[in-house]
């Protein structure tokens, strides 16, 4: 029986077709392979622990019942939450301090030629990155009671720093504040490059001062950038650890601080309670990074 020509046809169009779904799914099937150590690394590290973190909380101390008392103890201690508003309270001041600053010196940034904001930019990412413990004993050696700049100006009669206490609560908001800066600077200086230079001068062509132009369309532009930069330094400032630990230590009731002191400490050893602070820790972030990301989401809708 003799094929027609446009049986054929479809014929060599179906084949063609299994060619070429074949072909995709062998690139599927190497790039789910090539991206499987990624998804390993995530599973591991990130989201096995939290599981685990959650499910520990919700043990009692000896670790076989289960029960709610962990929540219980958190909420119902004046300790626990003057930690909780005691990080909020830092991690509110610092990300809105830093993200002032940040627009300010993001946009002078922009003023610079093309050589010189690579420079400063690299700058910006090497200070980002500058944190932790090398951060707090850079300030002890510089600002501390025996601090370099401490002494030299109490041997000059300056009293500039007098009355300025390294590990105290002003000590521990510069050091956060020092550190989400430069990461402030990094991630809002893209969203300057969005704004149009034919922008300001049609603003200049209609009678808008530099002040009115970025009253009326350069910070509106802006704002989604602005907000979604504020969530990542309040979660970044939310979590810092390392920093607040060597430079106050114990001193100073810090969320973080007491997580790390019910699950690593010899005294004080509970880490379902730990874990319990580590829920409400991720979950403060989340609820704020929601947050930011409903507002993102009203300012776009907005303009």
């Amino acid at each position: 029986m003799a094929v027609k020509p446009d049986q054929f046809n479809q014929m060599q169009a179906y084949i063609e077709e299994r060619k070429i779904l074949a072909k995709i799914r062998k690139q599927t099937l190497y790039l789910s392979a090539l991206l499987l150590p990624f998804i390993l690394l995530v599973i591991s590290f990130e989201i096995g622990p939290l599981v685990s973190m959650i499910i520990n909380s919700f043990y009692a101390d000896d670790g076989i019942s289960i029960t709610l008392d962990q929540y219980v103890s958190i909420f119902t201690s004046k300790f626990y939450v003057q930690a909780i508003y005691n990080s909020v309270f830092i991690s509110l001041f610092s990300a809105i301090t830093s993200i002032v600053v940040a627009v300010v010196v993001a946009l002078s940034f922009t003023k610079f030629s093309k050589q010189a904001q690579n420079r400063l930019l690299m700058i910006s990412n090497m200070t980002s990155n500058f944190e932790g413990i090398p951060l707090a004993f850079s300030y002890i050696i510089l600002l501390g009671n025996n601090g370099l700049f401490t002494l030299l100006f109490a041997k000059l009669g300056w009293d500039v720093f007098a009355g300025f206490n390294l590990y105290s609560w002003t000590g521990l908001i510069l050091v956060y504040i020092y550190f989400q800066i430069p990461l402030a600077v990094m991630l809002l200086y893209p969203a300057y490059q969005g704004i149009k230079q034919q922008w300001k001068e049609a603003a200049a062509l209609l009678g808008a001062s530099k002040l009115q132009f970025w009253f009326h369309v350069g910070l509106p532009v802006l704002l989604p950038s602005i907000a979604g930069v504020f969530s990542i330094l309040f979660a970044n400032a939310m979590g810092a650890y390392a920093t607040a630990y060597a430079l106050v230590g114990s001193n100073y009731n810090l969320l973080s601080l007491q997580i790390a002191a019910l699950v690593a400490s010899d005294v004080t050893l509970k880490p379902q309670l730990g874990s319990a602070l580590g829920v409400l820790l991720a979950s403060t972030m989340i609820i704020a990074m929601w947050f930011n990301q409903r507002m993102m989401r009203r300012i776009r809708r907005d303009l």
